[in-house]
């Protein structure tokens, strides 16, 4: 089975077209580029470009699977919006992923994931040998106590200065192989298609006016 895969919940703006049998999962094309601010911009390009990459059309697909964060309010949103439109127009089923699972899958040992939150902050989430532990969270870098043998992750490269464990480059952002391979279970299953909830973790930036104050007696 074909399968459109993107993440868009940290700067990189990751679009990938995979094939999942029922003996292995490969990807077949990716694109992805690193920009904190165009998200919107990038990603459905990025997506029309591993299509014809590989020939492959629309029609043709037979699942999305998306990144559900934590992330950044919009950065994240755009990549959820995309996925669950592509699922409704091609009446196709949809998988959501956690992005810090997606790291912690490429990691081995006792890991500490961070992506950046923004705001001095990381998302945060302890992996051992790609299995959640603990997490995920949000906080400050410099309050995280957590027993591990190395961290990764653009928040942990970012923080690497106030983190008391050392930091490793790679994997810095999320695979698009986590995301398939941790869905691949349910795509062979033929599960039902799951509503792409995000994971915000926190409440975005912007807020609804309140009632306006009298300003006359």
């Amino acid at each position: 089975m074909l399968i459109v895969v993107v993440d868009s919940a940290t700067p990189a703006i990751t679009a990938a077209l995979a094939e999942v049998t029922d003996a292995d999962a490969r990807l077949l094309a990716r694109r992805v580029t690193v920009d904190a601010r165009a998200h919107g911009e990038l990603l459905a390009p990025a997506i029309e470009a591993v299509l014809q990459e590989s020939g492959v059309r629309p029609r043709e697909l037979g699942a999305v699977v998306a990144g559900v964060g934590p992330g950044p309010f919009t950065g994240l949103r755009v990549g959820l919006v995309t996925a669950a439109a592509l699922a409704d127009s091609l009446a196709i089923p949809a998988y959501g992923v956690g992005t810090l699972d997606a790291i912690g899958w490429a990691t081995t040992g006792r890991v500490l994931v961070a992506t950046d939150a923004r705001r001095k902050e990381v998302y945060w989430a302890v992996y051992e040998n790609g299995r959640p532990v603990t997490g995920p969270a949000v906080d400050k870098p410099a309050s995280l106590d957590v027993e591990v043998d190395h961290a990764v992750g653009d928040g942990a490269l970012h923080y690497a200065s106030v983190l008391r464990v050392p930091v490793r480059d790679e994997p810095r952002y999320p695979p698009a192989e986590g995301l398939v391979a941790l869905a691949a279970g349910r795509i062979r299953d033929k599960a039902p298609t799951e509503p792409l909830t995000p994971l915000y973790l926190r409440r975005p930036d912007a807020v609804e006016p309140g009632t306006r104050k009298a300003v006359l007696p």
